[in-house]
C-alpha cells in the first residue's frame, strides 16, 4: 500500500495515490446541479473513474443519479472521503463531522486551506489531502499507470 517504512509518515503524493486508489465511496460537501460549479465536474470525473459519488449539500438534490443528503450525518452508509467544497473558513466544521462519521480521508479541494483542520484530522487517523483536485490527480495516477 505504502512506500514508506512503518512508522514513518507518508509523502503527500503517496497520500493522494492511496486515497484514490483505496477508496470507493466519495461524500462531496458542497456539491449541487449547479453546473457552473467546480464541484459538479470534479464528481463527475470521480464517477468516470469508479468512485460512488453522494452529494452533501443543504438542498440534498441528487445529482448525477445520487441521492443527496442534507449533512455528513444523514448519509446512511460509511464513506470513504469526505471531499470539501467549501470556503476555507467554514472546511474545519466539515473536517470535524469527517472525523465523526467514521470516514478514512478529507479531501479539501484547490483553495481550500485549514491548518489546523488538517492536524485535526491526521491526529484522528485520518489521511487528509488539502488544496488539491482529484481530477487533476486521478489523470496523472492514470499516466504513470498508478490508476
Amino acid at each position: 500500500m505504502s512506500d514508506v517504512a512503518a512508522g514513518e509518515p507518508a509523502t503527500e503524493q503517496e497520500t493522494v495515490r492511496r486515497v484514490l486508489q483505496d477508496t470507493e465511496t466519495w461524500a462531496v460537501v458542497g456539491l449541487s446541479n449547479n453546473t457552473a460549479r467546480a464541484a459538479y465536474g470534479v464528481a463527475r470525473v470521480l464517477q468516470q473513474h469508479g468512485k460512488r459519488v453522494v452529494p452533501v449539500h443543504p438542498s440534498a438534490e441528487t445529482v448525477h443519479g445520487e441521492q443527496g443528503y442534507a449533512t455528513l450525518a444523514d448519509v446512511p452508509f460509511p464513506v470513504d472521503v469526505v471531499d470539501v467544497f467549501v470556503r476555507s473558513e467554514l472546511a474545519g466544521d466539515v473536517a470535524d463531522q469527517a472525523v465523526a462519521i467514521g470516514a478514512k480521508a478529507v479531501w479539501f479541494q484547490l483553495d481550500v486551506i485549514d491548518e489546523d483542520a488538517a492536524r485535526r484530522v491526521r491526529d484522528a487517523g485520518l489521511d487528509m489531502v488539502m488544496d488539491r483536485c482529484p481530477a487533476i490527480e486521478l489523470p496523472r495516477l492514470a499516466a504513470r499507470g498508478e490508476a
